[in-house]
């Protein structure tokens, strides 16, 4: 038994296949609150936009697993507890053979021949990114010409819906049938629905389509992901994250604007006829270009649990509609609220038995029961819950407490989307001689004191105290998510690795559209309690109605828009000490769950079981 030497996370002696106390499958639907919030143009709370929209910059990026592209271990790949050391990449030009007889192909092996297929996946990732940011500002227009104002968070809802319940079918589909063919159905959905949302004659029909749009998106959402960890070993890892990174950044700060002059001086169908050249450059470079290592053919055919993926997607759709509709058609503690939560738990406890007893199931067992892929689903949940207090109420804040416009308000919170991905393309030089879990406890650590700092700023303060704050929380961010991401990544084969990205994914798309309901119930509730004791009557009674009164200060006296802007601060500082229990809740159970050492598989090992050989190193715990 050998120690780590200094090198990153070398592999434990069955810790991989450790129970994790107390853990279980967690189902569930990613959206984020479905009613406006009135902070900037047209935009819907929880719409998707900014760093949390499945992701953010450097969100759901972290490409990188510690091999080449197909050599990746088997079905079984993991779950004997094998783990081994971080191995040299190859990266000549010759091809390269797995553990479960996968073989690299030779042009993918060289950064020209990946040039192609990482052009595809950054157009890829782009069209899944900039669609809630780059629909969001076209709100009115769509309103305006389609009708439908009380149902319209849907557009957001229903797309992050079906992305959020399909990512674990698509990571199981991936791993069974290869990352190529789900990624190219991914996009030619995705385009179809793109088509059929431009051509949509109300809004109950755009709604429709953009949940065909999802379907799409979960593909590219999770299979870009995939594959760019099947792609790069792990040293060349921050090569393809600074460059998805960057995509998001920009998505963030693009899609806005992208938006608003097309509604504004084309149309708003062609926010979605954008899509089509995008994506079919994007589909041509992957037919072309993404050659599937060439591996055994299965001795029986193999399943897809069609029934678990229904469990899955109809729990979802009823957990969904209780956070999005909850506190705002009705009462939280309403029959139909209870009603909804209570159906969705009972299907909850349905798909875990349907799960159970599938011989391929879509959310396998095995994501829960190995210490480290249950504490990284566990961590990435509460970063999914803590971010919606930047992307959501941020806004709100510096429109309605700082008096900023939309355009200064969007610039407080993008500073985020600035330091997030250099930090994460930065993080290997900390992970490689730390280890992944302590680098993300040092990440994690930092974005819970930036989080406890947000309620200390003075009021109203000026805008670069907010600014600040969010270039040091993107920073310490970017040091969390992507050791994990790729931390997890690197300790599964080929054959896992896709069901294991759409677990991580899954499980942060969940935590925010959790984060968005409660904290924004938090968030009223403040206000409600602020408002009783109100100098003057007539004021609004939430959130939104608030935000949208401040808009128009003129209309109010002077005392009542200063009690109104003390009520908005004293509410979003309580969603900020929400954020910073939800960073203490990630940071607890890396300690408590997460081992030392993440048990990285490497081609080396992969290698040495082609010829029946099993290696096994220890790492101190």
């Amino acid at each position: 038994m050998s120690g780590s030497d200094g090198k990153s996370d070398v592999g434990t002696d069955g810790t991989a296949a450790d129970s994790t106390p107390g853990a279980g499958s967690a189902f569930g639907a990613g959206t984020g609150l479905g009613a406006g919030s009135g902070a900037g143009a047209g935009s819907t709370s929880g719409a998707g936009t900014g760093p949390s929209a499945g992701t953010g910059p450097g969100a759901d990026t972290g490409p990188g697993a510690g091999s080449t592209f197909g050599a990746g271990t088997g079905p079984s790949a993991g779950a004997n507890g094998e783990a081994v050391t971080d191995g040299k990449a190859d990266t000549g030009g010759h091809a390269h053979t797995g553990g479960d007889g996968t073989t690299t192909p030779p042009a993918l092996t060289t950064p020209r021949g990946r040039r192609p297929v990482v052009a595809a996946l950054m157009l890829g990732m782009a069209l899944a990114a900039i669609d809630g940011t780059i629909v969001s500002t076209a709100v009115p227009q769509i309103v305006g010409d389609l009708g439908g104002f009380t149902v319209f968070s849907w557009l957001f809802s229903g797309y992050l819906l079906a992305v959020t319940v399909t990512l674990p079918l698509y990571g199981k589909l991936s791993d069974t049938f290869g990352r190529k063919p789900v990624l190219i159905a991914g996009i030619v959905l995705f385009l179809i629905g793109s088509v059929l949302c431009a051509a949509a004659w109300n809004m109950a029909a755009l709604i429709a389509f953009r949940i065909v749009q999802g379907l799409g998106g979960g593909a590219l959402q999770g299979t870009v992901q995939t594959i760019a960890a099947d792609l790069y070993p792990l040293k060349e890892r921050p090569r393809i994250q600074a460059k998805l990174s960057t995509v998001w950044a920009t998505s963030a700060v693009a899609g806005p604007v992208v938006g608003g002059l097309l509604a504004g001086y084309a149309d708003w169908r062609w926010i979605f006829l954008i899509n089509l050249p995008v994506g079919a450059v994007a589909l041509w470079l992957v037919v072309r270009h993404l050659h599937e290592p060439a591996r055994p053919r299965p001795a029986a055919r193999p399943r897809v649990d069609w029934a678990g993926a229904l469990a899955v997607f109809a729990t979802g759709a009823l957990l969904l509609t209780a956070l999005v509709q909850g506190g705002v058609v009705w009462p939280w503690l309403s029959a139909p609220s209870l009603g909804l939560f209570g159906a969705s738990a009972v299907l909850a406890a349905l798909t875990v038995v349907i799960e159970r007893r599938a011989a391929e199931p879509i959310i396998p067992g095995w994501v829960w029961r190995r210490r480290t892929i249950a504490s990284v689903n566990l961590a990435l949940g509460a970063l999914g819950l803590l971010m919606v207090a930047p992307t959501v109420f941020l806004p709100t804040y510096a429109q309605s407490v700082l008096g900023l416009g939309p355009i200064a308000a969007g610039f407080v919170l993008s500073v985020m989307t600035l330091s997030w991905p250099v930090t994460a393309a930065l993080s290997d030089r900390v992970y490689n001689r730390i280890g992944f879990r302590l680098t993300a406890i040092i990440g994690i650590g930092a974005a819970l004191l930036i989080l406890l700092a947000f309620p200390l700023l003075p009021y109203p303060g000026e805008p670069w105290h907010p600014a600040l704050l969010m270039l040091l929380l993107g920073a310490a961010l970017g040091f969390f998510q992507l050791p994990l991401i790729v931390g997890v990544q690197s300790t599964v084969g080929w054959a896992e690795r896709g069901t294991t990205t759409a677990s991580v994914l899954f499980c942060r798309q969940v935590g925010q559209s959790i984060g968005a309901a409660v904290f924004g119930a938090v968030a009223n509730g403040v206000l409600a309690t602020r408002l009783l004791d109100a100098p003057v009557t007539g004021l609004p009674d939430d959130l939104d109605a608030v935000a949208r009164a401040l808009e128009d200060p003129g209309a109010l006296s002077a005392a009542a828009t200063d009690y109104l802007r003390r009520a908005v601060d004293a509410a979003v500082d309580h969603v900020y000490l929400g954020a910073a229990g939800a960073a203490a809740l990630a940071l607890l159970a890396l300690i408590t769950l997460a081992p030392r050492r993440f048990p990285v598989v490497t081609e080396a090992a992969e290698t040495s079981r082609t010829t029946g050989a099993a290696d096994r190193q220890d790492s101190p715990s």
